[in-house]
């Protein structure tokens, strides 16, 4: 534990011991929230929650504990860790995620054709994710099209968020996080569009290799952000 904090909510980042996971962390805890990092690894959650306690000087409430700790005594929950442990991570959580909003920024990745969409059965992982937690859980996708290497970093990010989910009300909570994080955040629909938003990270992977980059990311335009 590091201290309390008066703040609008706990968020759960599954997996928050990964780059991308630790960029999301760092963001919200910098504008903040308490964020709660879970891992298989409760030992590993902990020492990712000092390092980056350290690099924010302190001035943060972050504490790392497993997985289903972390579901658990979370408002929300984010899952940021590799396909290969999308089912199971989910599977862990699923009892303490019933009656919260899952935030999904999973992409089904199969290496090493990491350039090549390759969705699973149910549509996508968010769909995926929808299915093992039941329909008592509002599942969100988030975050898939940024390039963790801006992330760690305290400026902004020349970079828009898709936002699908399985309500309005979900995705405007979503929505909200991602402003917190820095970035602008557009509505991108129902969670079955999340098989664009998803296969667009395969895209952006191609084009990092086809042009020498490491952070390609989207941007909307030709519409004025209310």
């Amino acid at each position: 534990m590091t201290g309390e904090l008066s703040t609008p909510m706990t968020i759960a980042v599954l997996g928050g011991t990964g780059k991308e996971g630790k960029g999301l962390v760092y963001r919200w805890a910098r504008a903040g929230y308490r964020v709660l990092i879970g891992s298989r690894s409760p030992e590993r959650a902990q020492a990712a929650a000092a390092e980056l306690t350290g690099l924010l000087n302190g001035k943060a409430v972050i504490e790392g504990m497993s997985n289903p700790e972390a579901a658990e005594y979370a408002d929300l929950a984010v899952l940021a860790v590799p396909y290969t442990a999308h089912r199971e991570t989910l599977e862990s959580v699923r009892a303490a995620m019933q009656g919260k909003t899952l935030v999904d920024v999973t992409v089904p990745l199969a290496p090493p054709k990491v350039t090549k969409v390759q969705m699973p059965p149910a549509g996508s992982a968010a769909q995926e994710a929808r299915q093992i937690l039941g329909e008592n859980v509002e599942v969100c996708t988030a975050f898939q099209n940024i390039s963790y290497e801006h992330l760690l970093n305290a400026g902004a990010l020349d970079c828009d968020v898709l936002v699908t989910g399985t309500s309005k009300e979900a995705r405007i909570e979503t929505l909200k996080l991602v402003a917190a994080a820095g970035l602008t955040g557009w509505d991108a629909g129902p969670i079955e569009n999340s098989v664009v938003v998803e296969g667009l990270t395969s895209v952006l992977i191609h084009v990092n290799k086809q042009y020498g980059s490491t952070h390609a990311g989207i941007k909307i335009t030709g519409v004025e952000k209310k």
